[in-house]
């Protein structure tokens, strides 16, 4: 958000310069790494990660992470490090960062991206994809960080199809299709494209692209923990057989009803309950996986609790789940200042839950931070030391050396170039030091 909003390219220009600016942050691309990212578009962090300008939008993307805290804290550390550029640059009073999913005056849409690395020996036989794909949709009850109004026909203000004022998920509305390769046309749930960067051999890359932006620590803590146990249970060939009759048809209808209860059918022409169906996946995912670490303790505690409280007293989820705590505060406002949800102050009051900085952030001042999603959130060293059990080390480590040296350089996920030096290739993404060889 930038005030005038004229100068919005200008300043997300300056701000990926400053965060690069003497290699204060990470280094600058030297090199071209795609046709519309030409050298100095953007470059790798410190602390693992990337940051980059597309399409008129500053990008982030957290370092590997071997645990779900790390992506949390890895997260956050991103809107600290935008935080620090808008500061340091003296735009406080023009310039802020949301973090969100629309543009309630254009209808465009911004994706939340998720990657998971997967053993390239995993079963995806139909039943299997089929029954991930289940999953995927229906966690869009506890994922979805909520929006006022619906997407919009271009140039008009009336909304594409009649939907409740407001509604579960942001992105929702945005996907047409249960797969598909590319990530601008066509959005899918599962993007089909298999780029793993790290060994072939050895992984794939799940990407995923349906689901919302986070405000909330715990939020986003079981939307990585419960997909993650879910996907092991997919390497298991574990998961229950479970096939929605039109998943994308059910992702828009599950976003379009804010309020229990949610019936969803299946292939087999039978109709179920949403949460009672989750379940079934926590379920399974207990059973395989109890016990083997706290964190894995922890996501399914989480997920059982959220779970119950859908099912019953969606209030008890304030402060856990993003669309269930903006919908109460905005419905709050609403109701204290006689406003009808169409208002435009509620679409102003929604940017606002998704602020950057806590300081005005309307959904991090309602955050439940009474857990691990919550530890070491904020620490200075996020910002630049790299998540641990991952080659993020290692090519944190590299670039270290590159600065120090002043060389010319080419980096990315899965290796490292120096001018005169031999490649390094990071094809572990779970080796946190450099391969043999490399010294």
């Amino acid at each position: 958000m930038v005030t005038p909003a004229t100068e919005g390219i200008r300043a997300v220009h300056q701000v990926r310069d400053w965060v690069f600016e003497k290699n204060r942050y990470g280094l600058l691309d030297r090199h071209h790494r795609d046709w519309d990212e030409p050298p100095g578009n953007g470059g790798f962090l410190f602390n693992g990660g990337r940051l980059y300008l597309d399409m008129g939008h500053v990008e982030y993307c957290t370092a590997e992470c071997a645990t779900v805290a790390d992506v949390v804290r890895q997260d956050r550390a991103g809107d600290r490090i935008l935080l620090d550029a808008v500061q340091g640059l003296g735009l406080e009073q023009r310039v802020s960062f949301v973090r969100n999913n629309i543009d309630h005056h254009t209808g465009a849409t911004f994706g939340c991206h998720e990657n998971y690395s997967l053993l390239r020996r995993a079963p995806l036989d139909e039943e299997n994809v089929l029954s991930l794909l289940t999953f995927l949709t229906l966690r869009v009850l506890f994922t979805g960080s909520g929006r006022v109004g619906a997407t919009r026909e271009r140039g008009t203000p009336e909304p594409l199809r009649a939907v409740p004022p407001f509604q579960i998920s942001q992105r929702a509305d945005y996907i047409q299709n249960d797969f598909y390769e590319w990530v601008q046309h066509n959005r899918a749930i599962i993007n089909t494209r298999d780029e793993p960067l790290a060994d072939p051999r050895k992984y794939r890359r799940l990407h995923l692209l349906h689901g919302d932006t986070h405000v909330l620590p715990a939020a986003l803590y079981l939307k990585i923990g419960s997909t993650r146990l879910v996907l092991d249970l997919l390497e298991a060939n574990d998961l229950p057989p479970i096939v929605l009759a039109d998943a994308v048809g059910t992702l828009r209808e599950l976003s379009h009803q804010p309020a229990a209860p949610w019936r969803v059918k299946l292939a087999d022409g039978s109709e179920v309950d949403a949460v009672e169906t989750l379940s079934r996946f926590r379920e399974q995912a207990k059973k395989r996986f109890a016990g083997r670490s706290s964190e894995t303790d922890t996501v399914l505690a989480l997920w059982e609790r959220v779970e119950k409280g859908l099912a019953g007293n969606l209030a008890e989820l304030v402060g856990v789940v993003d669309w269930v705590t903006k919908f109460q505060l905005l419905d709050a406002f609403r109701q204290s200042e006689n406003l009808a949800w169409s208002d435009p102050w509620l679409e102003a009051q929604d940017l606002e839950y998704h602020q950057v900085d806590p300081a005005r952030s309307l959904g991090l001042a309602m955050a439940d931070l009474n857990g691990p999603w919550s530890d070491n959130l904020d620490t200075e060293e996020n910002k630049m030391v790299p998540p641990a059990g991952t080659r993020a080390v290692a090519r944190s480590e590299l670039m270290q050396q590159l600065a120090a040296r002043g060389s010319s350089y080419e980096l990315d996920w899965d290796s490292v170039l120096e001018e005169g030096r031999e490649a390094v290739h990071l094809l572990d993404p779970f080796l946190p030091t450099l391969p043999p060889g490399n010294g």
